[in-house]
């Protein structure tokens, strides 16, 4: 079978900066990102040790993630985006390593513009539109993760995008 801690130290490795993002966009400050990402892959850890069958660690991590993300706003009402310049394993995937000076500007202006309207979406739509285009997950890896049919996600996809667009253009 292995060493459990090997098997899950590779889940750990493929999917923690995914995690990571994914929490950062939704809280209010790096520290609490990694708090709460600890705390997803401390649950994981404690399934994984109890049956090693966690069929899709990512769909079961960002489950975990969703939970945690939930319990914090209820504990703390205050809700804050941060802004994505303030990461590096956000900034790294979105911007040129070495844009010029125009470059950088026009994406950060493309960026705040996104970033505020993203907020104004709920909850779900924001999730699909992280998902699916910054961690590039297709519409059943979506569906699995919120327990939803491929067709529902994927329509769900397309309203999101509709939605943001609308928002943009405000």
């Amino acid at each position: 079978m292995g060493n459990p801690r090997r098997k899950f130290a590779k889940i750990y490795d493929k999917y923690v900066n995914k995690i990571y993002r994914f929490i950062f966009l939704k809280v209010d400050s790096q520290e609490t990102a990694e708090d709460l990402t600890s705390q997803v892959f401390t649950k994981g850890w404690r399934r994984f040790k109890q049956s090693q069958d966690i069929k899709n660690p990512s769909a079961y991590l960002y489950q975990i993630a969703r939970a945690e993300i939930a319990d914090y706003y209820g504990k703390r009402p205050n809700f804050q985006i941060v802004s994505f310049e303030r990461n590096p394993i956000v900034n790294s995937q979105l911007t040129d390593p070495q844009p010029t000076a125009e470059e950088n500007l026009g994406l950060q202006s493309d960026i705040e513009i996104m970033k505020g309207a993203l907020s104004q979406l709920d909850e779900d739509e924001q999730n699909i539109i992280i998902w699916r285009y910054l961690d590039g997950f297709s519409f059943k890896q979506i569906g699995q993760i919120m327990e939803r049919p491929e067709g529902t996600v994927r329509v769900m996809v397309h309203r999101a995008l509709k939605e943001l667009r609308e928002k943009m253009g405000q």
